[in-house]
């Protein structure tokens, strides 16, 4: 089960509870009380002061309405509740608000007007509006049986400042909402739980006084059921001066409630000190006075300061154990769950009309689908036909290279047979003109040759050296077209010899040569 939150908004005092079921046992994990000025819990008004019981925090602010200092107040303190709660996964949690007067009302209807049990509900509206003159929607509206078969009837009117504080708290986290599945009624809830925890004989007459830090809270129960709630009474632990102003006012609702003794008193909320207990006792002293006890949760996680004061935080408690009951159907507790935070809570917060678009939407749908199914078959197709065409073109591209390859091939061929025949041609007169130059330079062992060059033009230069100048007059001789550019003088070591320089175009031997 989710980690479950309850709040207890009574005047400017707040209180939260935070509580997880394991198995059968109930786990308190935290406790916060905290001032709050209800008119700012939307965030646009101010908050008095906050304060956590335990080892939480502690913020102190002035009271007024909507000037920016207590914007800042507020919204401070909305922070600061906020960050008492950051160990929580507020998203995934449930909230139980609890609250009580002013912000539900009792109506009792006596069991001679409830002819038909059937149309309980209705009754009880028609019940209401004859002496209250007020219209209550049904699903604002719930009800208890009293001891005596009469019907103790609770409902909401105008907006609640318990659930405001949690959309406050939602809303500073940038969430929509947080989940409230049920809201608590104090008085009855903690009727429920002291009944539980007591086990009261059948005939025993019960009082249950809470104490609270503003108002205090008189339950009459008559065995396990309520008989009688008596009026908030105005005085709390800030405004109480004596204890006799409590025994006044509770026989003054015991005659109210046709109660004539009482056999047990329970005390808790923000006092249940031994004083009070044996003030109880002089003025009842037929009446079994004990504290309530809370032995049935595990508080293992909280510490000592905060167990001291457990009793405080009664109703939130008690609004803890109505609810895991309820959802464990031990009990069937009342849920006061408005009808705007039903729908605000709605993942589809459609009209009757918005409904009956559904199987129009739904039709629409599946022929979007189909259309998109055939187009992706279609799609499927296209690319199985693209991926074949591709692979053509790649082949057919591989056939024009190769193509290209034997053109080039094919429009060199000419060329090269005109450099293989000019080749073949300019073969045979350098063979011819190295044999003449071979066959001269053998037999002159007075003559050598040093270079031989060759021009584009087919004209040949041949340079060497000679001792006899008159062999250079007779190598130049030997060769056709040849002519001595130039004859010059050196010395080499002790001898005089020749350098030349010879000339001739090799076409003339092209045709054959002497």
């Amino acid at each position: 089960m989710n980690t479950v939150i309850c709040t207890y908004c009574e005047g400017n005092d707040t209180k939260i509870a935070v509580f997880f079921k394991e198995k059968d046992k109930v786990k308190l994990l935290k406790t916060g009380s905290y001032d709050v000025i209800q008119s700012a819990l939307d965030l646009e008004d101010s908050i008095t002061g906050l304060k956590i019981e335990g080892d939480e925090l502690s913020f102190e602010g002035a009271m007024g309405r909507k000037s920016p200092e207590e914007r800042k107040i507020t919204i401070s303190s909305i922070g600061l509740i906020n960050d008492s709660l950051k160990e929580f996964n507020l998203k995934k949690s449930i909230f139980i608000p609890t609250v009580t007067e002013p912000s539900i009302y009792y109506h009792v209807v006596e069991e001679s007007k409830l002819t038909d049990t059937s149309k309980m509900t209705q009754e009880i509206i028609g019940d209401i509006q004859s002496a209250q003159n007020v219209y209550i929607d049904k699903d604002n509206l719930s009800y208890v049986e009293l001891a005596d078969k009469s019907v103790l009837s609770v409902f909401l009117t105008g907006e609640v400042g318990c659930i405001k504080l949690v959309s406050s708290l939602a809303h500073y986290n940038r969430r929509r909402y947080y989940k409230i599945p049920s809201v608590k009624s104090a008085e009855i809830s903690l009727a429920y739980y002291i009944a539980k925890r007591k086990k009261f004989f059948p005939d025993d007459n019960s009082l249950v006084v809470y104490i609270g830090r503003e108002y205090s809270k008189l339950i009459f129960l008559h065995g396990r059921k309520i008989k009688h709630i008596g009026s908030t009474l105005d005085i709390g632990t800030v405004n109480l001066h004596t204890y006799d102003v409590y025994f006044s006012k509770i026989l003054l609702e015991m005659e109210n409630g046709g109660i004539s003794s009482l056999d047990n008193i329970v005390v808790c909320g923000e006092d249940d000190s031994e004083n009070l207990i044996l003030s109880f006792y002089g003025t009842f002293p037929e009446a079994n006075v004990s504290r309530l006890e809370f032995s049935d949760l595990d508080i293992s996680t909280i510490d000592a300061k905060t167990k001291e004061k457990l009793s405080s935080f009664s109703v939130p408690i008690a609004a803890a154990i109505d609810y895991f009951d309820g959802v464990d159907e031990v009990h069937k507790g009342i849920n006061l769950l408005p009808k705007y935070v039903k729908e605000e809570q709605k993942i589809l917060q459609f009209a009757w009309h918005g409904f009956a678009m559904f199987p129009l939407l739904f039709f629409a749908a599946f022929l979007i689908t189909v259309r998109v199914l055939n187009n992706h078959i279609l799609m499927s197709k296209l690319n199985t036909e693209i991926s074949e065409q591709a692979s053509l073109l790649r082949q057919n591209q591989e056939i024009l290279g190769k193509i290209s390859d034997l053109q080039g091939k094919i429009n060199g061929f000419s060329q090269t047979q005109a450099i293989l025949d000019s080749a073949s041609v300019g073969t045979g007169a350098w063979s011819d003109v190295l044999r003449k130059i071979s066959n001269f330079v053998g037999q002159r062992k007075d003559f050598w040759l040093t270079k031989l060059t060759k021009a584009d033009n087919g004209e040949v230069s041949i340079e060497g050296y000679s001792i006899s100048k008159s062999v250079l007059t007779e190598f130049a001789y030997s060769i056709k077209t040849a002519e001595l550019k130039s004859i010059s003088y050196e010395s080499l070591r002790d001898k005089s010899i020749y350098k030349f320089n010879l000339s001739f175009n090799l076409s003339s031997y092209v045709k054959g040569a002497e």
